[in-house]
């Protein structure tokens, strides 16, 4: 008996806690711009209870929180604009406080052609200004990862400049592993190097077929495919986010079929051991 309580106990703590995992809704960005009430019934169907956010979908704030009440879901995070971050910090804080957000983040840097030093610094300066105000509202302010960060660097690349100059104790990070990848870049390398910067995930395959070592973040969204397809082995991923001390994990499937991607997807997390 106790041996089978041990190795039920290993399989436990070596899998995706339903409790840590969630639904970028940004995937579903087409179905709720058609009806918000029947997308949001069809994600409590797949069994989430977790969600990011990204818009509203011409609903207010309190609109949108209230549908999400209606089905039970709860919003963990959202993503803001940059401009939003650098000039209207106000409007961050008060929408936070509607959804009862923990943390808000930036997914983009605006940049013209190649992301360059300037730009990185300036942003810099941005997060970790916005970052030391949120947390003065109880709001984690977080960077999400896409990709054109990894332009070289002097002994490494414009992330590591990012990573290293902004505030740990005001800016944390969110890393899209399929833009990691799709840089160039190791996902597993990069948890293990910066640990505990990194707080949220969003998870998604990447298709056999997709180029990588690009800087560009951007992609053909055809080519996410469901979490564990693909190109990125999500074994290791899972371990060394694990021992990095990921917070939340969001499914994020921008392509034309996500609503036949995200159960499979779901189906794979429910069964993944590592």
């Amino acid at each position: 008996m106790a041996a089978s309580v041990l190795l039920l106990a290993t399989a436990q703590a070596d899998s995706v806690s339903k409790a840590q995992t969630g639904l970028q809704l940004y995937s579903l960005r087409n179905q709720f711009a058609k009806d918000v009430p029947g997308t949001l019934a069809e994600i409590k169907g797949w069994g989430l209870k977790n969600v990011e956010l990204a818009g509203t979908y011409n609903l207010t704030a309190a609109q949108f929180k209230s549908q999400l009440d209606t089905y039970g879901l709860i919003p963990i995070s959202g993503h803001y604009s940059y401009e939003q971050y650098r000039t209207n910090l106000d409007y961050i804080i008060s929408d936070a406080k509607i959804f009862g957000l923990k943390y808000v983040g930036c997914a983009w840097i605006p940049h013209n052609g190649p992301f360059d030093e300037k730009t990185c610094r300036e942003a810099i300066e941005v997060f970790n200004h916005a970052g030391e105000v949120l947390a003065q509202h109880g709001l984690k302010f977080f960077s999400h990862t896409h990709g054109y960060e990894f332009q070289p660097f002097q002994q490494g690349t414009l992330f590591d400049l990012l990573m290293t100059e902004t505030n740990p104790k005001y800016v944390n990070f969110e890393m899209d592993i399929f833009w990691v990848a799709h840089a160039g870049q190791d996902p597993v390398k990069l948890l293990e190097k910066y640990g505990q910067r990194w707080q949220l995930m969003h998870l998604k395959g990447m298709k056999d077929s997709t180029p990588t070592g690009l800087l560009t973040g951007g992609s053909d969204v055809s080519n996410d495919v469901p979490v564990g397809q693909g190109k990125i082995p999500f074994p290791p991923l899972f371990r060394a986010a694990a021992k990095a001390g990921v917070k939340w994990y969001f499914i994020e499937d921008e392509s034309p079929i996500s609503e036949q991607q995200i159960p499979v997807s779901l189906q794979y997390l429910d069964t993944l051991r590592w």
